[in-house]
């Protein structure tokens, strides 16, 4: 049994639509509040720098989606979401998904990687980005509705992806 983090294929999109939803339909992670249907998640997709999925032995559990987190002046960093299906969290696959990620904004001429939106009660995510690197840079005070409709507060994360003495 082996992981491969690889670029979805047009056969992974019903996997990644159940594992996309289950992390929208929480409501406790993503600012998604409309789930992916299995017509329009092809073009969602298809629409990001970069689509991966973790694929063990044909089986998807896990993805993320990579793009830039602004536009101009601002598309050198990058913004990333990452989803794993809820049985298989826990494995250190959120990690695997995460490094491939810094590894691919690298390839992709990205020089960070930023998350805009990390939820104080996701202390699992948090955990995960401090223990790989990334820097807390700031809090914003209610600035994630919950899937109970409650206020929580959200953190910023940031990592270098890129050496900075290099051009653009």
């Amino acid at each position: 049994m082996e992981l491969q983090i690889r670029p979805y294929q047009a056969d992974d999109i019903k996997a990644m639509v159940r594992i996309w939803n289950e992390v929208v339909e929480a409501g406790d992670a993503f600012p998604q509040v409309t789930p992916l249907t299995e017509q329009n998640a092809d073009e969602f997709f298809s629409a990001q720098t970069a689509t991966m999925v973790a694929d063990v032995n044909g089986i998807i559990f896990g993805m993320y989606i990579l793009h830039p987190n602004n536009i101009g002046r601002c598309a050198h960093i990058a913004n990333a979401s990452f989803a794993v299906a809820s049985a298989s969290r826990g494995l250190g696959l959120g990690r695997k998904l995460v490094e491939n990620c810094i590894e691919t904004c690298g390839k992709k001429g990205f020089r960070g990687l930023q998350f805009n939106a990390v939820v104080t009660s996701n202390v699992s995510a948090q955990h995960l980005y401090e223990s790989i690197g990334f820097t807390k840079v700031g809090k914003i005070p209610g600035g994630f509705i919950n899937g109970l409709g409650g206020y929580e507060d959200i953190f910023i994360y940031y990592i270098d992806t890129l050496d900075a003495s290099q051009p653009c």
